[in-house]
């Protein structure tokens, strides 16, 4: 069955808007250099690739509004420019990859892009020169006047015409500064430059472009003498001078190059205007040997979804393992001299062998390094630096650290909040930095590691701090607490304060909001992924602020045990030690109840007081109970629980919100029996423990 054409179009719009992506990104790590360089001519060349690259992709998809602005970017991406405006030019290159995020945007939700005129305006004030009236009938232009920037696919036309024998000159035609009607000038200049030759470029390209520009350039095909054609074009009270040079050929291979960059693009536009037939393909061998479709073969561009589906069924292999592992045991029980019984445990463990490897690589195919994430801030840094009038640097450690695609994507808005609030809030300005004896720099730093099943990513920066006496202060003013009760809190209690709905310390609203506007987004986000964020601040040294969220559909070491005869489990990383007590050993502090173990005051949870969760049979009377001594970070609780099972590798399933309310539970899972298992949030039921009242002792 042969594909529609419209089918074709949409395939090659959804890879447009990634590679879309990747090119904005790059854009604005070039705007960054160049910023940093503003002379550096390779890195204006790398902008003025992605640049014509993005038109040439936008107008195969028909985004002419992106191609065209595009277009007129390239114009000022010169090395020319760059030595006498590099300061202004990296501005507009970031002023661009705005533009272009925001019309990317658009095309994906099918609505009409927004205006471009700013950046329109920035590029016409780049290219504009300042106009001496009084000596402009005596000046003559001049080549630097003249750019005759043209692209690759006119270059190519050019190197044709010269090629075939015919004479090409670069026309550059300066409008008269007294001409009223420019549109009109410009339309009697194209209609004297079409009766010289073949216009085979021309700058401006419309009416329109043409009211702020003052100068014309084209390349002309022509049999008239050079002499003959400045006449001609010198139009009275139109045109004031006329400049004509001689086109030069590219060399060889350049003309090669530009060949194949002009095939590579015609493939392109054809896959997306016609479905071809197998045949047909088959014959165009020059095309589809260029480099460009030698890389583009390399990377298999997958859904999400597709490799979801694949993790799943990987998923229920295990399950199926451990039926088969508990078959094998029930067997070996009953006809334990069996020669059989040898063969079934050899293809059970060559089996859980190849399934090992098959979870792993398709996990790694899912995890993505955290790099993705980190390369958009040194931009939000920047932009919100310089706002504030501040400088600040940003450090990045643990780039290649992987996490689940799903997860890194939620954490961009939280993270992006903080960062901003960050550099607003945290880093003190440069008067107040040198008063404290600090480098008048201040910085960020973002790291990302792994521990044990978590995924931890920290935002630290040596700035002023949080006030905790102004937090307190501003709880009880909202009306969020009484005073009673802030005064009770502890220091780490108070700093989650700011993560409450409006809660904020900032004196005055500016548009980079101050620490606390938004960060409720933060926590939001984290309690959907069942992590936790925490606070630590030093006075006058800085502030860190730690996410961490769990490694979902990954294959983990559970311990089992059964509580209200419900089974659970917890990651085994999390356990610290089992141990059995007696009631005796239970005392009560503040009404709650707890546990000295060795040299430590431990809180003890029960998890049917804690989640109000039903028992399903009764509970046997024993005279010592298990408690599994559970850590996460630095803080340490017990859990007292009924019975213990044993350990087993689970995969996490996530349960939808609507299934399970309490945020407890991390996931489910299912033994090989067909028992559901559900998998504790170590981090919740710790952050559930700080929040009750009267606090306890947590170790």
């Amino acid at each position: 069955m042969k594909r529609q054409p419209e089918d074709r179009g949409s395939e090659l719009r959804a890879l447009f808007f990634e590679s879309a992506n990747e090119l904005l990104q790059a854009l604005n790590e070039a705007g960054l250099e160049l910023e940093a360089r503003p002379t550096d001519e390779e890195v204006i060349r790398s902008i003025r690739r992605a640049v014509h690259t993005l038109k040439g992709d936008s107008a195969a998809c028909g985004f002419h509004k992106l191609s065209e602005i595009a277009h007129e970017l390239e114009d000022v991406l010169s090395p020319q420019v760059g030595k006498t405006k590099g300061a202004g030019l990296a501005e507009i290159v970031l002023a661009a990859a705005d533009t272009f995020e925001a019309m990317l945007a658009a095309y994906q939700r099918q609505v009409e892009p927004p205006p471009v005129d700013g950046l329109r305006a920035m590029i016409r004030g780049m290219l504009a020169r300042p106009s001496d009236k009084s000596a402009a009938t005596d000046s003559v232009a001049t080549p630097a006047d003249a750019r005759f920037s043209w692209s690759e696919y006119e270059r190519l036309m050019i190197s044709e015409a010269l090629h075939r024998g015919e004479t090409v000159y670069n026309v550059a035609l300066r409008i008269d500064p007294n001409s009223v009607m420019r549109a009109a000038a410009f339309q009697l200049i194209r209609n004297v430059l079409h009766g010289c030759g073949t216009v085979i470029a021309l700058r401006p390209e419309d009416n329109a472009a043409a009211a702020t520009v003052e100068i014309v350039e084209a390349a002309l095909a022509s049999s008239a003498a050079e002499a003959q054609l400045k006449q001609r074009c010198k139009i009275p009270s139109i045109v004031s001078e006329v400049w004509v040079e001689q086109a030069a050929a590219a060399n060889a291979a350049d003309h090669e190059l530009l060949g194949e960059l002009l095939e590579a693009q015609a493939e392109k536009i054809a896959a997306a205007a016609t479905d071809h037939d197998d045949a047909a393909g088959a014959g165009k061998s020059s095309g589809a040997s260029s480099a460009v479709a030698a890389v583009a073969e390399s990377v298999l561009r997958v859904e999400a979804a597709r490799i979801d589906t694949v993790m799943n069924l990987v998923g229920e292999l295990i399950i199926g393992k451990s039926m088969l592992h508990r078959a094998l045991i029930e067997f070996d029980q009953r006809h334990a001299r069996d020669p059989l019984r040898a063969k079934m445990a050899d293809a059970l463990a060559f089996q859980s062998r190849v399934l090992d490897e098959l979870h792993k690589s398709v996990l790694k195919i899912r995890m993505v390094p955290v790099e993705q994430l980190f390369r958009r801030f040194p931009r939000v840094v920047r932009d919100v630096a310089k706002h504030c009038g501040k400088d600040v640097a940003l450090e990045l450690t643990g780039q290649n650290t992987d996490l689940d695609k799903g997860i890194l994507d939620a954490l961009a808005e939280p993270i992006t909040h903080i960062v901003r609030n960050a550099v607003d809030h945290g880093i003190e300005a440069a008067d107040e930095r040198l008063a404290a004896k600090k480098p008048v720099r201040g910085t960020i730093s973002l790291r990302a590691y792994h521990q044990g099943t978590q995924f931890v990513l920290e935002v630290r920066d040596d700035g002023r701090g949080i006030d905790l006496d102004r937090v307190r202060k501003h709880a009880v003013a909202s009306g969020l607490l009484k005073q009673a009760d802030v005064d009770r809190l502890p220091d780490s209690e108070v700093l989650n304060l700011i993560f409450e709905p409006g809660f904020s310390t900032a004196s005055e609203i500016t548009e980079v909001s101050g620490r606390g506007v938004g960060m409720d987004v933060v926590r939001t986000v984290l309690d959907r992924l069942k992590g936790t964020v925490h606070v630590f601040t030093q006075p006058g040294k800085g502030t860190t602020i730690q996410l961490r969220a769990p490694l979902t559909l990954a294959s983990i070491q559970t311990l089992l045990f059964r509580v209200g005869g419900r089974l659970f489990a917890v990651p085994l990383s999390s356990v610290v030690e089992i141990t059995r007590i007696s009631d005796q050993e239970i005392h009560l502090v503040d009404q709650r109840e707890v546990l000295r173990l060795r040299d430590q005051i431990l809180s003890l949870v029960r998890l049917n007081k804690l989640s109000r969760i039903h028992a399903v049979e009764e509970t046997k009377k024993e005279k010592k109970k298990f408690v599994i001594v559970i850590g996460a970070a630095e803080r340490r609780f017990g859990l007292l629980v009924d019975q213990m099972v044993g350990e087993e590798e689970l995969v996490i399933k996530a349960l939808p919100g609507e299934l399970i309310a309490s945020d407890l539970v991390s996931g489910a899972s299912i033994l090989g029996d067909g028992t559901v298992v559900l998998i504790l949030n170590v981090p919740a039921v710790l952050s559930r423990l700080s929040r009750a009242t009267p606090l306890g002792a947590i170790a």
